[in-house]
């Protein structure tokens, strides 16, 4: 994995400190927030306290029939985790959180394009409505359904819920998705610094996440291949409208300015030696070229993905324009040469990039 003589705890933090400042400037200097961040003071609620408090609540909404009381005593039997048992008591005592739920997990319901009113209502119980919260944004967030899920969570803090881990983490999650590093990084850190019992999985996932954005740089083909990604899972959605449409632009853009920066490139090279190859070689001659080999590979890629993820952004942007228009077999003639030597990361993303546009239509 990553070294056997540190903790996943201990080489997040060391991340963090190392790469948090920097993700932050990235992302522009702001101001600093009014709230004040303790350390070690988050845990989970422990069971006997969850059930207490859940009994309570349903109690005040009125579920005292035996039927009901049956129903609770059977929740709080099993050994799930108290989040769990937590939301199931919600939807018992409550028919709309039941309908709520049950919809954001339904992988064939189609996204939601706004939180709720029952989310968002300040005027209802905070154990109901933060809890509540979680649970959704939990469910949305398995469905990659990030903007609402993040919007769920910025409701409610992570002191209200039962569990801080599962808030912050989702959170997280949402937020490094979304792209948003210099938010990212900082719950991460909450999630490392604050949270005394957070899953040693929450802590692997959110190592790899710093190690993720610590490589980001803007305007490259990382940021490009980022975007893509965001916008083959809006796609993914029915998400086409004018978020996804500008973000398509951005992309266009970016490569315009990448083809401008390679020809101005070429031109530089041009007047330097007279437009003859480096050393005055000829093409293919020189032996440290491995981008351009002077036969072509084998394998159904055009490449084995070993190479620095060179693309030609001027096919790229080509392709973007003209991708719903090709036959299939040219699509894959296209595909293969454009994609060649990438990195598997990249010609993933791209794939499926271009896939997602055949298929809305676009």
């Amino acid at each position: 994995m990553f070294t056997r003589w540190f903790s996943v705890p201990a080489l997040a933090a060391s991340l963090l400190l190392v790469g948090g400042a920097g993700l932050a400037q990235a992302d522009g200097e702001k101001s600093k927030s009014k709230e004040v961040v303790s350390f070690g003071t988050l845990r989970a609620t422990d069971r006997d306290t969850a059930r207490a408090q859940a009994e309570a609540w349903l109690k005040e909404v009125g579920k005292t029939d035996a039927a009901s009381q049956k129903a609770f005593a059977d929740i709080w039997k099993g050994d799930r985790t108290v989040l769990d048992m937590v939301t199931d008591t919600l939807c018992l005592g409550d028919p709309r959180a039941k309908e709520l739920l049950g919809e954001a997990r339904d992988a064939n319901r189609a996204a939601p394009t706004e939180v709720p009113s029952l989310v968002k209502d300040r005027k209802l119980p905070a154990f109901f409505r933060a809890n509540l919260a979680l649970a959704y944004a939990k469910a949305l967030s398995n469905r990659r359904i990030y903007e609402e899920a993040l919007e769920a969570l910025d409701t409610v803090k992570a002191e209200q819920v039962v569990d801080p881990a599962t808030f912050l983490f989702h959170k997280a999650v949402a937020e490094h998705s979304l792209m948003k590093a210099r938010e990212a990084s900082n719950t991460i850190m909450r999630l490392l610094d604050d949270v005394t019992d957070a899953p040693d999985r929450y802590k692997m996932v959110s190592a790899l996440m710093v190690f993720d954005m610590m490589t980001w740089k803007d305007k490259d083909l990382g940021s490009i291949a980022r975007k893509m990604d965001n916008i083959e899972r809006r796609l993914d959605l029915s998400r086409g409208g004018p978020k996804t449409q500008k973000l398509q632009k951005e992309v266009i853009a970016r490569l315009d300015e990448l083809i401008k920066e390679k020809e101005n490139q070429g031109q530089g090279q041009g007047q330097g030696n007279g437009g003859n190859c480096p050393n005055g070689g000829q093409p293919g001659s020189n032996p440290n070229n491995t981008t351009n080999p002077s036969s072509p590979q084998n394998d159904s890629y055009g490449g084995n993905g070993s190479g620095p993820g060179n693309v030609d952004p001027k096919k790229l942007k080509e392709l973007a324009e003209v991708w719903g228009k090709l036959p299939e077999k040219d699509r894959a003639k296209a595909m293969a040469e454009l994609t060649r030597d990438m990195p598997p990361r990249y010609r993933e993303v791209i794939e499926k990039y271009f896939k997602k546009i055949a298929e809305s239509g676009q």
